[in-house]
């Protein structure tokens, strides 16, 4: 037996060896490349691959001090959701896709600060174009991957078949379609009535991704943006928030709130008209919202302190929230907490590494997507 030992060994090395990588890859449920959307919640740094702008404080420290021990590009003090389901599936961290010479045969990341559902011309005929800052909208993006697609697969055929096996992640927009009109203290009712054009615009971006072969795309909500410091710090002199607008026990603004809410019902209802004109397709809603929520009601569970929604990095302003729009992180006066990962918001604005570490795995084993990313029996096709 000692003998046959060396030889079965071989034989078994060379089955393995014939078996494609692809294969491999799905055997171990992981994806062949992931290519990801949306806004600065997920930007891995796009916006100051040709350099960074002087103004720009998200580009300095602290940002990526848990982590990177540096700033990248993100906003965050370390990782995004992004960079956790990449590491899920034994991927890369994935180059943001202005990046000079890197490598996308795995995936490329084109969100980027600012970013919006809807172009520019539309806030310009709302008489917002002076208030939104648009870097590359939903559609911009989604062409900015259709003219790399030379460098990632070569053939059409060839893009079909990696897309077909690769993750598609498709935002969250909306969020700063949103804020335009908010911070210009337009009525609320201007607001609802550009609903519609976001899910229509969500909606024809995941019609064209279905279209260039993606199986299994991923679409998430907005955030309840009613419980961050940016907008609490300026609920009382801008927004006229009276104390029966705050939630009794997450002292959020139920207005805004609501909003986000309805834009989250809208896109579950655009998801599931998708999906049974794409049966073929396995289309997920993320879930922002909810884990966000949680984090305020249930902090202990998350290792989170129990406080008031408060920015890790900031400084004294309007209210207790430790946001003040002159002193925002990474700018004079502004200092971080000793341990970010105490903390859910990190800046006011964006979360910790800590919070999109538990937002990954919500939507990666269901607890905050519809259905998981992971597949399970009952949610597989």
């Amino acid at each position: 037996m000692r003998g046959k030992t060396p030889t079965l060994l071989y034989l078994l090395l060379l089955v393995c060896s014939l078996i494609p990588p692809h294969i491999e890859a799905e055997t171990n449920g992981r994806y062949a490349a992931i290519f990801n959307f949306g806004d600065s919640l997920v930007d891995a740094g796009n916006l100051i691959v040709n350099g960074t702008p002087d103004y720009l404080a998200t580009a300095k420290y602290p940002y990526g001090m848990t982590y990177f021990g540096k700033p990248t590009g993100r906003c965050s003090d370390g990782r995004l959701v992004i960079d956790f389901i990449c590491q899920e599936f034994g991927i890369p961290l994935l180059p943001p896709s202005k990046a000079h010479n890197a490598d996308f045969k795995q995936g490329a990341n084109f969100a980027i600060t600012g970013a919006t559902a809807l172009e520019t011309e539309f806030f310009e005929k709302l008489g917002l174009g002076q208030v939104v800052w648009n870097s590359g909208a939903l559609h911009t993006q989604i062409k900015w991957f259709q003219d790399m697609k030379p460098q990632i697969c070569g053939t059409p055929e060839a893009c079909k078949e990696l897309f077909s096996r690769s993750l598609f992640i498709l935002g969250e927009f909306g969020g700063n379609d949103y804020n335009a009109p908010l911070f210009a203290n337009r009525k609320f009712k201007e607001v609802y009535a550009m609903m519609p054009h976001v899910m229509k615009s969500i909606s024809d971006g995941v019609e064209k991704l279905i279209a260039e072969g993606a199986v299994d795309i991923v679409v998430p909500g907005v955030l309840p943006v009613g419980c961050f410091p940016v907008y609490l710090s300026l609920s009382v002199n801008m927004f006229k928030i009276k104390k029966g607008g705050f939630g009794s026990r997450s002292g959020c603004m139920k207005k805004f709130n609501t909003l986000a809410w309805v834009h989250n019902s809208l896109l579950r209802q655009t998801i599931a008209e998708l999906r049974v004109k794409y049966p073929q397709a396995r289309i997920i809603y993320a879930d922002y919202y909810s884990a966000a929520i949680q984090f305020i009601l249930h902090p202990e569970k998350y290792g989170f302190a129990k406080q008031i929604p408060r920015a890790c990095c900031g400084a004294r302003g309007e209210g207790v929230y430790n946001f003040n729009m002159t002193a925002k992180c990474g700018e004079p006066g502004a200092t971080a907490c000793p341990d970010p990962s105490t903390h859910w918001s990190w800046d006011g604005i964006h979360l910790t590494e800590a919070a999109y570490g538990h937002i990954a795995r919500g939507w990666l084993n269901g607890s905050f997507a519809d259905p998981a990313i992971i597949p399970t029996e009952s949610s597989s096709r």
